[in-house]
């Protein structure tokens, strides 16, 4: 990466609009989860793609994770793919090409391999996505999303979910940049919650027309409620771009 390509680069490596194709992997380890004192693990698959439709541009995001998690009565752990998000936003003309602000659909499919590591439930919602690329130091943004069930297995909760999470990045020169973007999550079904914040580190790495994102973000609980949440968690990620 030379010193003309790194700014520009680094600087729309972690927009989640980006005009590009891009592969996601990413871990959340969670070293302690609430009221079982149990470790779990669950890994994403995320992919996404722009399009246009007529006159209207879009992205589409698939995300598709494998959970390692304790389970009742005994909590030995089981690990299996769990529910599959889609969501599809349609980007507003925002008059800046380094701001970008979408808002569409979501749907969740159960799509779990074991009943213990998904909801069993259909859910749909609403997506809303900005970012804030407009300086080549610090850029920021946030997504917003919530999703209900309405239909799937009777026996099993009703899933009712809205989760924020704002993100900040901070250059720091060279592709290498400071980094936010825990996820706030609230259960409108049984008031759970949990509010992690962290500071983790990340780098960007251009080959040709591939950018490479790498990062780790230590993340700690500052508030939850309810069985399930994480303590403290370590998210790493691998994040490839794929210039047209």
């Amino acid at each position: 990466m030379t010193a003309q390509e790194a700014p520009g680069a680094a600087a729309q490596a972690n927009n989640p609009l980006a005009n590009m194709t891009a592969f996601n992997m990413q871990d959340y380890y969670i070293g302690d989860v609430t009221e079982s004192d149990e470790s779990a693990n669950q890994f994403w698959f995320r992919y996404a793609r722009p399009f246009s439709a007529g006159d209207t541009n879009w992205i589409l995001r698939a995300s598709l994770p494998i959970n390692t998690f304790p389970t009742a009565p005994d909590g030995d752990k089981e690990t299996s793919f769990g529910d599959l998000n889609l969501f599809s936003a349609y980007l507003f003309d925002t008059g800046n090409p380094a701001v970008s602000f979408g808002v569409g659909p979501q749907i969740t499919a159960p799509t779990a391999g074991k009943d213990e590591l998904g909801s069993e439930k259909w859910s749909g919602g609403l997506v809303n996505v900005l970012f804030n690329g407009a300086d080549p130091q610090f850029q920021y943004g946030y997504l917003l999303s919530w999703q209900d069930s309405f239909a799937g297995e009777d026996d099993r909760e009703d899933a009712n979910f809205a989760a924020f999470q704002p993100f900040a990045f901070y250059q720091l020169g060279g592709g290498t940049y400071l980094r936010a973007a825990p996820i706030w999550v609230y259960n409108l079904e049984n008031d759970g919650y949990s509010v992690p914040v962290g500071v983790g580190i990340g780098q960007v790495i251009k080959r040709g027309k591939t950018v490479v994102n790498m990062f780790v973000e230590p993340q700690f609980s500052i508030a939850d409620k309810g069985p399930g949440q994480p303590e403290w968690q370590v998210f790493l990620g691998l994040n490839l771009q794929f210039l047209n």
